[in-house]
């Protein structure tokens, strides 16, 4: 309990000299908790704007697609300035960490503006473009232009998370999204329903609550940079272009984004094929899929960690010592995956009726938990090396190791065994089964060539 309240609280340790053990979990349960917040404010803010009707559900539900978009964005960003950040840190190289943290930041900033000037004037072109009918575009209009001319400060918010975490401030990281999520959750009802002094906004409130939230939790995290509060610090000697930084993470970060976009345009491609089976079955895969990101975020959490502690030890030139740590943060991932593979194999149909009473729907729902989970206990590892060869700025094997996976495997596989042999959903389902161990066991066999240990990430030195 000790080791657990340190790591909410925030540790000053260092974690290229403490125990691996100890430096995963103190890296891993703030994430953990980020990511559990983030899952709460998503599932209280579509509670709040479903009792406004079909109309502002769908039109929330339209934009979060295109919110995808941005995810990848982000997600590619973050990679480049957490592999570099964290590679400065290990090197005991504050200034270089906080010019690290500044090129990235301004690749946020000019990707931000780019993404207002194009959505503004946009959205109902988008909204039509996802499907919505006319109804929906005249109602939700405003919703998806504040949603998505402002999301260059998810953006923000997200990769300066990424800054924070990757230097050992995963605690800080935590707190900062609390608070953007906390205040999202408190105007949430205030803007929606025009609680006291609040104007009744219906759906449009939802996207100003989650604007202010957000913003605030950027505002936060500039001023921990600035200030010296975390283990990044921004002067003014560092608010200065770096054109060969900012070369470096964009290339890591562009590599970064093919990576998402692959596994994200895959699983569109997968819930195309689902769908030509019925509206029970493309239920029951929705429902397992929720299932499966909620119950995973430990896993993800550990992955974040064995990404940062690689990072931070192969700047500190402890070769051995980075690849330990992703062997155990890849036991710790397997002996909690293989648990809950075991409650997925023996409980899907009770899990299934939590969200369904349509006895199909339940059905197609624990035939995808039972199968995929049979290869949790390899895929808890690969899960946690894609991100560690992402740690050490990486980014490229990964992707490629997507296309492979996803695009060679997963997807003519589930198209095969669905339709061309007939074995229905359950046939797609074993494409996901087989494309995730096929992902699972190429990493592992890439990770243990020892090829990541001599990436030279902006100027550091590689291995001998």
């Amino acid at each position: 309990m000790a080791l657990i309240r340190e790591a909410v609280w925030g540790s000053k340790q260092d974690f290229t000299v403490i125990s691996i053990d100890r430096a995963v979990v103190l890296l891993a349960v703030p994430v953990v908790l980020e990511m559990a917040m983030e899952s709460l404010f998503g599932i209280v803010d579509i509670i709040f704007v479903a009792h406004l009707g079909a109309v502002a559900t769908a039109t929330v539900g339209l934009t979060e697609g295109l919110m995808i978009v941005v995810s990848t964005i982000a997600a590619g960003l973050s990679a480049g300035a957490a592999a570099m950040v964290s590679r400065r840190v290990g090197e005991k190289d504050g200034d270089g960490a906080a010019d690290a943290a500044v090129q990235s930041i301004l690749l946020g900033i000019v990707a931000s503006a780019l993404l207002f000037v194009l959505c503004l004037p946009l959205a109902p072109s988008l909204l039509s473009w996802m499907g919505a009918g006319p109804e929906i575009v005249r109602a939700g209009s405003a919703y998806t232009r504040i949603t998505m001319s402002s999301s260059g400060i998810v953006l923000m918010l997200f990769l300066m998370n990424a800054i924070l975490r990757s230097s050992g401030d995963a605690a800080t990281a935590m707190r900062v999204l609390w608070l953007a999520n906390l205040v999202n959750l408190c105007l949430d009802p205030c803007l929606i329903l025009g609680l006291g002094p609040f104007p009744k906004l219906g759906v449009t409130g939802a996207a100003l609550a989650t604007l202010i939230g957000r913003s605030l939790g950027v505002v936060a995290q500039l001023f921990i940079l600035c200030r010296g509060l975390g283990r990044v610090v921004i002067g003014r000697k560092h608010l200065k272009v770096n054109f060969k930084l900012l070369t470096g993470i964009l290339k890591i970060g562009v590599s970064g984004t093919l990576q998402s976009g692959i596994t994200l345009s895959s699983w569109l491609v997968m819930a195309r094929l689902v769908q030509s089976f019925g509206a029970a079955v493309a239920a029951g895969y929705t429902v397992a899929l929720r299932i499966v990101v909620f119950s995973m975020v430990p896993s993800w959490g550990l992955s974040a960690a064995a990404a940062t502690l690689v990072g931070q030890n192969l700047g500190a030139r402890q070769y051995q010592r980075a690849e330990q740590a992703v062997w155990r943060a890849g036991f710790f991932n397997m002996i909690f995956l293989g648990s809950l593979s075991a409650i997925f194999l023996f409980f899907a149909p009770s899990i299934g009726r939590i969200f369904s009473e349509d006895p199909a729907v339940i059905a197609a729902s624990a035939s995808c938990l039972r199968i995929m989970s049979l290869c949790y206990v390899i895929y808890a590892w690969g899960l946690v090396i894609v991100q560690a060869l992402n740690g050490a700025g990486d980014t490229l094997t990964p992707s490629v190791i997507n296309i492979v996976c996803y695009w060679v495997v997963q997807l003519p596989l589930a198209f095969l065994l669905g339709r061309r042999l007939q074995f229905g959903p359950n046939g797609l389902f074993f494409a996901i089964f087989t494309s995730q161990l096929v992902m699972s066991l190429v990493s592992i066999g890439v990770f243990r060539r020892g090829k990541w240990k001599t990436y030279a990430v902006l100027g550091a030195e590689p291995a001998a």
